[in-house]
């Protein structure tokens, strides 16, 4: 069965920078819209930003200006460049189909902590 595996989380102090991987098993990843999300302990899994097939993207308010998804159909991997990195953004990392969900991950954790 098809996984994604999500990589490049770590500790940040407030202010840094982290590129988060999302690497696709599957074959067909340039078939759908890939989305990241996160989720913090006792919260719901939240979305944070997605990449149609055709490369358009959409980023949740909170991190617009910040983070940037992008994707590489050819490795099978998507990415979420996150920059002024805040506290509040401290969670676990998913990468996901949105319109056709798969298993998920074990995510990356992010901390973000002075």
């Amino acid at each position: 069965q098809a996984q994604f595996v999500e990589s490049g989380g770590g500790l940040v102090q407030p202010g840094g920078s982290l590129e988060l991987s999302c690497a696709y098993s599957g074959s067909s990843f340039n078939m759908f819209t890939m989305a990241w999300y996160r989720q913090t302990p006792g919260n719901q899994r939240e979305w944070v930003a997605s990449i149609s097939r055709g490369g358009s993207t959409n980023h949740k308010d909170f991190v617009r200006g910040r983070f940037t998804i992008s994707k590489d159909n050819a490795k099978k991997m998507g990415y979420l460049q996150m920059n002024s990195l805040k506290a509040e953004d401290t969670a676990v990392y998913y990468c996901n189909f949105p319109n056709s969900l798969g298993p998920w991950g074990q995510g990356t954790q992010v901390t973000v902590s002075s």
